[in-house]
């Protein structure tokens, strides 16, 4: 896991409990955006001039398991780090589900498309964690932060 020591290193502790920095490049994608949803997203960013939430990643590879179309909305505001929740991929604690019936969506499935470079469609996986007994989606860990966007640049 990266350290966590000063602004020089890839990912540094923030005020907000659980949420760290990551430089933007160093993150991974596994699925496609969607172009009318992105629009909407950075034009609500820049008017509010705050990132609401952060995006979760896993710890060990750093590919996103939520947040793609805050990650394309942020660079293309000029951003060069991003809010994140990190969490072990690995644990029994999160499972992956697809959003559509008719597709199977496996966590390797995910990892093998983040590192080679591909995306799958948007919306292929849908990431659930387990709180309090229930599996739930996993933005639910992602809390209120916002987020001035110049400490994002």
């Amino acid at each position: 896991m990266r350290g966590f020591i000063s602004m020089k290193t890839k990912a540094h502790r923030s005020k907000t409990k659980g949420v760290v920095f990551f430089e933007i490049e160093e993150l991974k994608e596994h699925e496609e955006i969607r172009p009318d949803y992105l629009e909407a997203l950075k034009n609500e960013i820049l008017a509010d001039g705050i990132l609401k939430m952060p995006i979760c990643i896993d710890k060990k590879t750093c590919i996103i398991l939520d947040g793609h179309h805050r990650l394309h909305a942020l660079k293309r505001l000029g951003c060069r780090k991003i809010p994140v929740v990190l969490v072990d991929y690995q644990s029994p604690e999160i499972k992956v589900i697809p959003w559509r019936e008719d597709e199977m969506i496996t966590k390797e499935k995910v990892i093998d498309t983040a590192l080679s470079g591909k995306r799958m469609p948007s919306k292929t996986s849908k990431h659930m964690i387990t709180l309090n007994g229930e599996w739930t989606h996993i933005s639910a860990i992602e809390m209120i932060i916002n987020i001035p966007l110049e400490k994002l640049k």
